[in-house]
C-alpha cells in the first residue's frame, strides 16, 4: 500500500499516523464506527486517546482510500454506500477478480501457492468462522483475495485492487458476509479455488471466483435491503 503521509511530517508522525491509520480503518471495516456516522477530529482524539497532528494524517489517508468523505456543511463521516453503488463495486469485483484468477493459476509460483494455503489454515482456527458467526480476514498477505490478485503478477490489477479499492472492498465483504451458513461456504469456496490455481486451470479458477463473488454480490444485496427495510419500519 502506497503511503500517502506528506514528506514533511517527522518519522515519528508518520509511524502514529500509520498506526492510527490502521487503528481507524479497522474500526470502519467491523463497523465500530458505522457507515454514514459523523466523525470529528476532537472526537476521535478523544476516544481513542491520540493527538491531533497524527490524526489528521490518518485521516486523509483513510479519506484517499475512500473510508470516509467530505460533506459540505457537514463535516467527515464514515462512507456509506448506496445499494446501486454497492452493486456496482460487486460488479467491478466480479469481472476483475476472476480475471485475477485465472491469471493467478497460470502465473502463480508453487511457494506462492502454498503461501496460500497457509492463510486458509490460518482462517480454519479462527473462533469466529468455527462458530459461522463471519470470515474476518487480516489486510494485506493474510487476506486471501489480496493474495490471489498479488499472484496475477498482473501490475494494473494490483492497483485497482490491492490499494485504489482495497479498503472500500473490504468494508462491506466484511460487514455483510456474516449472514446464514455464509461464511462457511465462502471458506469451502476459496479452497477450490486454490485447487483450481494449483492444477493450472485457469478457465475453472476463473470460473470459480466469479462464482464465489457473485454469490457475495446476491448476500451482500439480501442482506442491505433487509437493512434498508428495518431502518424504513423505524422511521417516523
Amino acid at each position: 500500500m502506497n503511503s500517502i503521509v506528506p514528506e514533511q511530517a517527522t518519522p515519528e508522525v508518520r509511524t502514529l499516523a500509520e498506526r492510527v491509520f490502521q487503528q481507524l480503518q479497522d474500526a470502519i471495516v467491523r463497523g465500530e464506527l458505522a457507515p454514514g456516522s459523523k466523525i470529528t477530529e476532537p472526537g476521535l482524539s478523544k476516544a481513542y486517546g491520540i493527538s491531533r497532528g497524527p490524526l489528521r494524517e490518518a485521516m486523509r489517508r483513510l479519506e484517499a482510500h475512500r473510508l470516509i468523505e467530505r460533506v459540505p456543511h457537514v463535516g467527515a463521516r464514515v462512507v456509506k454506500l448506496s445499494m446501486r453503488e454497492l452493486l456496482e463495486l460487486f460488479d467491478l469485483r466480479e469481472a476483475l477478480e476472476s480475471m485475477a484468477a485465472r491469471l493467478a493459476a497460470e502465473h502463480m509460483t508453487s511457494e506462492e501457492v502454498a503461501g496460500l494455503r497457509e492463510v486458509l489454515a490460518l482462517h480454519e482456527r479462527q473462533s469466529d468462522l468455527k462458530r459461522g458467526e463471519a470470515y474476518y480476514q487480516r489486510e494485506g498477505d493474510l487476506d486471501f483475495h489480496f493474495r490471489i490478485v498479488q499472484g496475477s503478477h498482473n501490475r494494473m490489477l494490483m492497483t485497482l485492487l490491492c490499494d485504489d479499492l482495497y479498503y472500500l472492498v473490504r468494508l462491506y465483504r466484511t460487514q455483510f458476509s456474516a449472514s446464514g451458513s455464509r461464511p462457511q461456504r465462502a471458506f469451502v469456496e476459496h479452497h477450490r479455488i486454490v485447487d483450481a490455481i494449483e492444477a493450472g486451470d485457469a478457465e475453472l479458477a476463473e470460473l470459480l471466483m466469479r462464482r464465489h463473488v457473485s454469490a457475495s454480490r446476491a448476500n451482500v444485496a439480501d442482506r442491505y435491503a433487509a437493512i434498508l427495510a428495518q431502518e424504513a419500519e423505524t422511521t417516523p
